[in-house]
């Protein structure tokens, strides 16, 4: 199992690796230090050509051999990878050669903007791009692996994307207690309780042994702020949420609520990416009439055609 960690030397992402170290260690994996300067959908080099690129990348010779002398000093002895922008292609190389079970990251940290700015970027990226991602907190102890988890799902059923499969270690882990959290909206709701329990245990998130979760409700109008209460209650150290592949204004809601976790939660929160939900095609009758109509007329305009169509019969 290999973790790719966004290395740095400022106190945030230098404790973040110390942290991404400790779990590496835990899982028997490999680690592997990225130092990325800007995160961007798209190459700002492409229009001012290779020689610019090239320039750019020859300034980083003394980042990578300050990296290099960090990784020496780590157990788990990194491979070191230096870019100057995280581009999706970079990524999709990245995940192409390291096979990675997820990517870590420091939490944005409100006292330096420009860190903010260069976090978010990547977090959003790769949560676009459906990796697992891990969002570490700066007070997060780094000599401690977590032993209880949070599960934040909701009553629908889900099932893990490929990329999330090799996680199953995690929650397997020594002394590793599991809990699953229902936020209802303002109502008791013991039945959407059970129907998230139900959707955790068909999965697949959790391999044969794992010690069943422990099941939790709360009342709470706002979706993160529940979150952030059940965090309290459980005393968890570490939040599992689901990032669905879904409908525009639903991608849109679980992105805000993700998005609020990530800056505001103070234990780390891993986002997994699920496989797209799969939803049935209904046909209304009006839209089979439709449909017949307009392949009638398709046929007629276009005879020679016939052959290639189920023309209805007269």
């Amino acid at each position: 199992m290999t973790l790719i960690v966004f290395a740095g030397f400022y106190a945030a992402a230098r404790h973040t690796v110390r942290y991404a170290d400790t779990l590496a260690q835990a899982l028997r994996g490999k680690l592997v230090l990225l130092h990325v300067n800007r995160a961007a959908l798209f190459d700002t080099y492409a229009l001012m050509g290779e020689g610019y690129h090239q320039e750019a990348l020859s300034r980083e010779t003394d980042t990578e051999a300050a990296l290099h002398q960090l990784a020496e000093e780590l157990p788990t002895r990194p491979t070191v990878e230096v870019a100057t922008d995280l581009l999706p292609a970079v990524a999709q190389d990245l995940v192409a050669r390291h096979r990675p079970a997820l990517f870590v990251l420091s939490q944005p940290d409100d006292a330096h903007p420009s860190a903010i700015s260069v976090a978010t970027a990547c977090a959003d990226l790769l949560r676009a791009g459906n990796y697992p991602l891990l969002i570490v907190p700066s007070k997060t102890p780094i000599n401690q692996v977590p032993t209880r988890i949070l599960l934040a799902v909701d009553r629908e059923p889900f099932e893990l994307s490929a990329d999330a499969q090799d996680l199953h270690a995690l929650f397997a882990l020594p002394g590793v207690k599991l809990f699953v959290a229902h936020i209802s909206d303002g109502v008791a709701d013991d039945a959407g309780c059970a129907a998230a329990l139900h959707a955790v245990q068909l999965s697949g998130l959790l391999k044969e042994g794992v010690r069943p979760p422990e099941l939790r409700g709360y009342e709470y109008d706002d979706y993160a702020q529940g979150l952030l209460a059940a965090v309290q209650d459980i005393q968890a150290d570490l939040v599992v949420v689901l990032a669905r592949q879904r409908s525009y204004l639903g991608e849109v809601f679980h992105r805000s609520v993700t998005a609020r976790l990530l800056e505001q939660c103070p234990v780390p929160v891993l986002v997994l990416p699920t496989a797209p939900e799969k939803t049935p095609k209904t046909e209304s009758p009006l839209a089979s009439t439709v449909a017949q109509w307009t392949t009638g007329v398709l046929a007629g305009l276009a005879p020679a055609a016939r052959s290639h169509y189920d023309m209805p019969k007269n």
